[in-house]
């Protein structure tokens, strides 16, 4: 389906950007995202994207698709029915996830080429509204090369809108499908909320804000209760159970009259309890602590994770025999080998490390539908190992299309 291609010369269309770059425009750019969205850009923009080469492209989608094929066998539902944690199962399961998310970083290989390894997956939305938006805007501030797309499956900016209001909406009224999360419009995330509402009518409501009669739920606006029939899950269980001041206003365990797009029950089913299972030599090994009989002979090469955590924490990356001899439970904690991000992408100072995340939405079928890129220049990617830095951040990655 996708068939290899020979490489382009991306190192002149890298160095054209470079040459190109005006620190005003980035910084007009990054302004007008944050005052015409409620000021709500809270995290860094990079000043790049990042250009891929067919290669590279090529290794990402197959990358992909190894995993999409675990997850669509026809067991895969039965491997992972002890993901979800005591007291997190939510009632009104669909038959799969409507999202996935696969995160590469991009190393390099035994051949020495640029190749991506998986890091982790998600069966949970990311920023569907901003990146496509964000393209839109990189577009306006900067010379991308025609041909260009961080699209994938033939879409354009308008069937990819297409696509989206479709899983979102089904059929009922914008009105009547809510964005659900933890107190909204105080995430970090909440730029995207706002470009949900405004590409697709879909209010952002906390779950303390929802009302439950019998099998049906309603939220307020200008004074009436309207119906809900659709919830957009944007919340994470594990914030809620931190965030005593938060008191949902229905119960999960109730069979509700709504259709959830996606389900928060594949946030736990698709996740690090999924990547043991998962063989690809784009999957570094990965195993179950309490399935292991022995330890790997090189320990300083694996990291330790556990099952269920959020943003990294309790993850050991120094680790030896004396400290997994210590996990009391080790049926939650996996064993990973560790990957080394590349330091290739050119940029004024330092080289950047990239990480791609590879967007599907699933109606019918999954369809590969865009991308998220972060660039680090610290150790990890994350905020508190690029303080100080730029040209690091949040942005997308673009291909030419196959």
């Amino acid at each position: 389906m996708y068939p290899k291609r020979k490489i382009p010369m991306i190192e002149p269309i890298r160095q054209a950007f470079l040459d190109a770059f005006d620190p005003a425009v980035y910084d007009r750019f990054v302004n007008d995202i944050h005052q015409n969205n409620h000021e709500s850009l809270v995290f860094r923009v990079s000043e790049s994207p990042l250009f891929l080469s067919d290669n590279l492209t090529d290794k990402l989608i197959a990358a992909s698709m190894d995993v999409l094929d675990v997850v669509k066998q026809k067991d895969y539902s039965s491997k992972v029915e002890n993901a979800i944690p005591p007291g997190m199962n939510v009632a009104g399961e669909t038959d799969h996830t409507h999202f996935l998310q696969v995160d590469f970083a991009i190393c390099r290989d035994e051949t020495g080429e640029l190749s991506p390894q998986l890091i982790e997956l998600q069966g949970f939305p990311s920023l569907y509204s901003f990146q496509c938006y964000l393209d839109g805007k990189i577009r306006e501030y900067f010379d991308i090369p025609s041909g260009f797309t961080p699209f994938f499956s033939g879409l354009t900016t308008e069937t990819y809108h297409q696509h989206f209001s479709k899983l979102l909406l089904g059929d009922s009224d914008p009105e009547n499908v809510v964005l659900l999360e933890i107190d909204p419009y105080n995430q970090k995330t909440r730029i995207d909320f706002y470009l949900t509402e405004s590409y697709y009518g879909i209010k952002s409501v906390c779950l303390s804000e929802v009302i439950q009669r019998g099998r049906k739920l309603f939220y307020k606006k200008d004074g009436r209760e309207i119906p809900i029939e659709r919830l957009y899950h944007r919340f994470i269980f594990d914030e809620l159970l931190q965030r005593k001041d938060i008191v949902c206003g229905f119960n999960f365990e109730d069979d509700l009259d709504v259709q959830w797009v996606g389900h928060p029950n594949w946030f736990c089913k698709i996740s690090k309890y999924t990547l043991p299972f998962i063989n690809s030599q784009y999957c570094p090994q990965c195993y179950f602590l309490s399935d292991l009989e022995r330890y790997p002979d090189d320990l300083e090469n694996y990291v330790l994770k556990p099952l269920f955590s959020f943003a990294g924490s309790g993850v050991i990356i120094d680790l030896d025999r004396k400290t997994l001899d210590a996990v009391t439970d080790p049926q939650n904690f996996i064993l990973q080998k560790k990957v080394e991000y590349e330091p290739f992408m050119k940029t004024p100072d330092e080289n950047a490390r990239a990480e791609v995340r590879m967007m599907f939405l699933w109606d019918e079928e999954p369809i590969l539908v865009n991308n998220l890129l972060r660039l680090s220049k610290g150790k990890m990617m994350g905020v508190d190992y690029n303080r100080n830095k730029t040209w690091v951040g949040s942005s997308v990655a673009y291909h030419k299309p196959v």
